[in-house]
């Protein structure tokens, strides 16, 4: 998705999901930082179900876990609470989301009546998935750092969460997670030649 289709899509989310479940959310007096802490919460539940084999229960439950992600930083907006912290909080819970989930698809992935050859593949398919993933976030917070805000990239947190929640409803999560690896490889990439370009027209 390119960024100005990604960007359309992102108002659309927006306009349709965010806010009217950010106004919700500020209905039931939930503060941003306590839906960053229980949309956490949920992931840890879809990490449990994943290594327990319930692939399907797994992926609804990290679906709703990572929509909650969605809502802190518009119930923030929304009641005019934008603060640097909570900024810092949602980016390590939201890592440690994804990250809880893909130990939960190994532990599943150890224990699964898998073949070793086939085990092996797996539980490196989600080890690579999950290497990736994290060095793509790490890699548009360390641009920023250094002053260069680059979106640049196909697999970027949004798809991520999509392919991994189709992945386990469907029952098919190690290829979607080779997907996820593959791409977020090239991610990798391309947002590190970008973030470069970008510096080098610093000076």
């Amino acid at each position: 998705m390119d960024i100005l289709g990604r960007d359309q899509f992102r108002a659309a989310v927006l306009r349709y999901i965010e806010l009217p479940g950010a106004r919700f959310l500020h209905a039931l007096k939930l503060t941003p930082n306590s839906i960053t802490l229980l949309g956490f919460a949920v992931c840890a539940v879809a990490s449990f179900l994943a290594g327990g084999g319930w692939l399907l229960a797994s992926g609804i439950v990290f679906l709703v876990g990572s929509g909650l992600d969605l809502m802190d930083g518009a119930v923030a907006r929304l009641t005019n609470t934008v603060r640097p912290f909570g900024a810092l909080l949602d980016s390590v819970f939201d890592r440690l989301g994804e990250a809880a989930l893909f130990f939960g698809l190994v532990i599943y992935g150890l224990r699964a009546e898998f073949s070793d050859d086939y085990r092996l593949f797996f539980v490196t398919v989600m080890l690579l998935a999950l290497i990736f993933s994290q060095l793509v976030s790490y890699l548009r917070a360390r641009g920023e750092g250094l002053g260069v805000f680059s979106r640049a990239g196909v697999m970027t947190r949004p798809e991520r969460v999509v392919l991994l929640g189709i992945g386990l409803i469907s029952q098919q999560i190690v290829w979607f997670a080779l997907a996820i690896a593959v791409v977020s490889c090239f991610t990798l990439f391309q947002r590190m030649f970008t973030i470069r370009n970008e510096l080098n027209k610093g000076g």
